[in-house]
C-alpha cells in the first residue's frame, strides 16, 4: 500500500508540473516566453556515417561514427510514406499542430494517472522524444520530463517540423549500436527504407519504444508482439486495412542482423581517405556484386595465398564501372586488405603492344614487316625468348601474337627506351623505373605499374590511341584526352590482338582484343583487353611478391578477363572498323623500307649457299657441311630455332645435324643480317 501511494504521489507531482506548464501558456505569458527563449539548446548536428555510393545512388559501403555507432543520414523523400503515417498515428497524432507539448494528450494522461494511481498512457510528443534523445535524458524522473517539455517548446520555436522530424529519424534508438531509421532498416530488414511493407514499417515504429528488449536478433518474439500491436492500432485507426494488418501479422519477424553493404571495400577506403561524408562513384552496384561473386568463385580451390584484382571501365567515358582489390577484404592469408588494383607490380609482356604501336607510328615497322628473332646482345643485355627458341624471320604480327621477346627489344632499342617511358606518361601510367632511368628491359616488364593504370593504357589503345586516366569519383571532372598513338596504329594493334585465340569456351577470335603477361619468376599473371564497349584488366598473384610456380597470364588470368568483359557487356560490342588512313597491304606490297625491319643496315651479300634451299640430303654420322658467303662475322647458326653454334668465323664448317626429317637452317651475322634455307634429311 505504501508503494502504491508513492507511485500515485510521483505521478501527481509529474502531471501537476505538466498542468502548470500548460497554465503558464495562458498566465504570465511574457515571463513564460522569456523562460522558453532562454533555453540553451544542446548540439543539434550529429556525425553521420560516411557513405560511398554507386552511380545510381545505391549504397556500396558505409562506415560507423564515434563509439562504433551506425547513424546514417536520410532524407524524408527516401522513406516510404507509410512509415510516416504509422509513426504519427502511433506516437503523435497532433505533431503538425502542437507547439512541442500536446495539451490534449497531457491532460488525458494526467487524468488517467490520477484516477488509476499509475501512468496509463504517455503524453510524450515526438518533439519531446527528440529533446530526450538530444540530451540522452531519462523518461521516468519528473525533473527530466520537465526539462524535455521546456526543450521541446524551445525546439519548436527555433526549428521547422521537418527539421525536428529529421532529428528523430537520425537519432531514434533501434537496439545495439543502431541509431536512426535508415541504419535500422538496413540492419534489421536488409534494405533501404524507400519501400516498406506494412509489417516492416510497423516494426520500425515499434522498436524505438524499447530498443534493447525488442532487438530482433536477441528477442524476436518481443519484436513480433510489439510489431503486431502497431499493426492492430494502425488498422483500427484506418491507416492500413484489416487485411493488411492480418497479412502483416503472419510475416515472421527478423531474427538476425543483416550485414551493412561492403561492396568495393578498397575503392571505398580510397574515397573516405579524401574526407568524411558522402562520396558518389562511377561504379555500378549490380556489376560490382556480380564481379565480386565471380572473383570469389574463381579463386576458390586455388592457393589461399593468391589474390586477384580486376578493373572494368567504360571505353567512351573512362569511368570505372567495377573494381576489385582482392577477392576477400578480410582474408588475412591472401592479405586481402591490400588493394592490388593500385599496387605496383611488374607487367610482364603487357607493355609489348605499346612498343609495336610506337614502331608503327615512327615508320619502323608495319604488322606485315619481317623482323629477326635470333640471338641478340646489346651491350651486356642479352634477352631470351620465354621458351628459349629462336624463329629467324617472323612478321611483326606473328611476333606480337606469340609474345616473342627479342623482336620487341629490337624495336625498343630503335625507338629509345625514353620514348616508351614518355608514351606511358602520356597514357596516364605512373611507371616506377628501376634505377630511375628507362632501359630496354621496360618492354619485357622491367618497370612498376598498377593494374588500374594498365587498364587505362589499354583503354587508350581501344579508344583509337587517345589516352585518358580512368576515374572513379563522380566529383572528378574527366581529364583531357592525350594522343598516345595514331588511330591507324591503335587499330592495327586491336586487330592483331583480337586474332589471338581466346581461352577454351570463351568465344571465337575477333570479338575481344587482349594480351596476357607473366612477370619474371611467375610472380604476376596479367590479362588485359577490350571489346567495343568495355576495357578490363585482371591481375593474379601473391601480394608479398612470392613466386607462383606454374602461374601464366594466359592460363590463369585470361579466362577471368573474358568473364569480366562478358558481365559488363550490354548486347553486342563489335570492335571498330579501321580508320580510312590505315595501310592494309600484304608483305609484298609494303614499301621496301618496311618489308624488313632494319633493312637499310643489312649486308645484302650474306647468304647460306650450301645446302641450297629445298635440298634433300642423306644423313650421316658426321653431320652436314655448311657454306656461307658474305656477311660480318662472328656468325650464329640455328637449326629449327635452336642455337647450334655461336661465335663462328669460318664460312665453311660441318654441323652435327643427323636426325632424318625436315629442318630449317638459319645463319645470323654480327649486324643481325640473316639467311635461311629449308632442307630434308633422309
Amino acid at each position: 500500500m505504501t508503494h502504491l501511494f508513492a507511485r500515485m504521489a510521483g505521478s501527481a507531482r509529474l502531471y501537476t508540473l505538466i498542468a502548470l506548464v500548460l497554465l503558464a501558456s495562458g498566465y504570465g505569458r511574457d515571463r513564460f516566453d522569456a523562460w522558453i527563449d532562454a533555453t540553451t539548446l544542446p548540439i543539434l548536428v550529429h556525425e553521420t556515417s560516411s557513405e560511398v555510393r554507386d552511380r545510381n545512388g545505391i549504397l556500396l559501403r558505409a562506415y560507423t561514427v564515434e563509439n562504433g555507432l551506425w547513424r546514417m543520414d536520410v532524407s524524408q523523400d527516401a522513406i516510404d510514406p507509410l512509415f510516416f503515417e504509422m509513426l504519427l498515428a502511433y506516437e503523435d497524432k497532433r505533431f503538425h499542430t502542437h507547439a512541442g507539448v500536446d495539451p490534449r494528450a497531457a491532460l488525458r494522461a494526467m487524468v488517467q494517472a490520477l484516477r488509476n494511481g499509475r501512468v496509463i498512457s504517455g503524453a510524450s510528443t515526438l518533439t519531446m522524444q527528440v529533446a530526450r534523445l538530444l540530451e540522452d535524458g531519462t523518461t521516468g524522473k519528473w525533473q527530466g520530463k520537465l526539462r524535455q517539455m521546456r526543450l521541446a517548446l524551445a525546439l519548436e520555436r527555433r526549428m521547422t517540423k521537418d527539421d525536428i522530424l529529421a532529428l528523430y529519424l537520425r537519432l531514434a534508438p533501434y537496439g545495439g549500436n543502431v541509431e536512426g531509421l535508415r541504419a535500422a532498416a538496413l540492419t534489421w530488414l536488409g534494405k533501404e527504407p524507400a519501400r516498406l511493407t506494412p509489417a516492416e514499417a510497423a516494426l520500425l515504429v515499434a522498436l524505438p519504444q524499447a530498443p534493447e528488449s525488442r532487438r530482433p536478433d536477441r528477442a524476436p518474439q518481443a519484436a513480433l508482439i510489439a510489431r503486431n500491436r502497431v499493426l492492430t492500432r494502425m488498422a483500427d485507426a484506418g491507416v492500413i486495412s484489416q487485411d493488411d494488418a492480418v497479412a502483416g501479422a503472419r510475416d515472421p519477424a527478423p531474427g538476425r542482423r543483416f550485414a551493412m553493404p561492403q561492396r568495393a571495400p578498397h575503392l571505398s577506403d580510397r574515397a573516405i581517405a579524401r574526407g568524411p561524408g558522402r562520396h558518389d562513384t562511377t561504379l555500378d552496384a549490380t556489376l560490382q556484386d556480380q564481379l565480386e561473386s565471380r572473383a570469389r568463385a574463381y579463386m576458390t580451390g586455388r592457393d589461399p595465398r593468391l589474390s586477384v584484382a580486376i578493373v572494368i571501365a567504360d571505353l567512351a567515358s573512362g569511368e570505372i564501372r567495377a573494381t576489385i582489390g582482392a577477392q576477400r577484404y578480410n582474408d588475412t592469408r591472401a592479405q586481402g586488405f591490400v588493394d592490388m588494383s593500385t599496387a605496383l607490380r611488374s607487367p610482364g609482356s603487357t607493355l609489348k603492344p605499346l612498343v609495336y604501336g610506337l614502331a608503327f607510328d615512327r615508320g619502323l615497322a608495319h604488322p606485315e614487316t619481317l623482323i629477326l628473332d635470333a640471338p641478340l646482345q646489346i651491350g651486356r643485355y642479352a634477352p631470351q625468348n620465354f621458351d628459349g627458341l629462336f624463329r629467324g624471320e617472323v612478321s611483326v604480327r606473328d611476333a606480337l601474337q606469340r609474345s616473342l621477346n627479342i623482336p620487341v627489344i629490337r624495336l625498343t632499342d630503335a625507338l629509345g627506351p625514353a620514348h616508351l617511358a614518355a608514351a606511358l606518361k602520356r597514357a596516364g601510367v605512373e611507371a616506377v623505373l628501376p634505377g630511375g632511368a628507362p632501359g630496354l628491359a621496360m618492354a619485357l616488364g622491367g618497370v612498376g605499374v598498377t593494374l588500374e593504370d594498365m587498364t587505362g593504357l589499354y583503354a587508350a589503345l581501344a579508344r583509337g590511341g587517345m589516352g585518358q586516366p580512368l576515374r572513379w569519383s563522380r566529383s572528378d571532372a574527366p581529364a583531357a584526352q592525350t594522343r598516345v598513338l595514331s588511330a591507324a596504329s591503335a587499330w592495327h594493334l586491336g586487330h592483331i590482338l583480337s586474332r589471338i585465340a581466346p581461352p577454351p569456351g570463351a568465344g571465337t577470335p575477333g570479338q575481344v582484343a587482349y594480351k596476357t603477361g607473366t612477370s619474371y619468376g611467375h610472380r604476376d599473371a596479367w590479362a588485359l583487353g577490350w571489346d567495343g564497349q568495355t576495357v578490363a584488366g585482371v591481375w593474379i598473384g601473391r601480394p608479398d611478391g612470392t613466386a607462383v610456380p606454374g602461374a601464366f597470364g594466359g592460363a590463369l588470368a585470361a579466362p577471368l578477363l573474358f568473364e569480366a568483359l562478358g558481365l559488363a557487356r550490354d548486347g553486342t560490342a563489335p570492335l571498330p572498323a579501321p580508320p580510312p588512313e590505315t595501310l592494309m597491304v600484304d608483305h609484298a606490297r609494303l614499301p621496301l623500307p618496311l618489308q624488313r625491319f632494319g633493312a637499310q643496315d643489312q649486308t645484302p651479300d650474306l647468304a647460306l649457299t650450301f645446302p641450297p634451299d629445298g635440298a634433300r640430303l642423306s644423313a650421316t654420322q658426321h653431320g652436314i657441311p655448311i657454306k656461307l658467303r658474305g656477311g660480318t662475322p662472328p656468325f650464329t647458326l640455328l637449326g629449327n630455332g635452336a642455337v647450334l653454334a655461336t661465335g663462328l668465323r669460318d664460312r665453311a664448317l660441318t654441323i652435327p645435324l643427323t636426325d632424318p626429317g625436315f629442318a630449317t637452317l638459319s645463319v645470323i651475322d654480327a649486324r643481325g643480317t640473316a639467311s635461311r634455307v629449308q632442307i630434308e634429311l633422309r
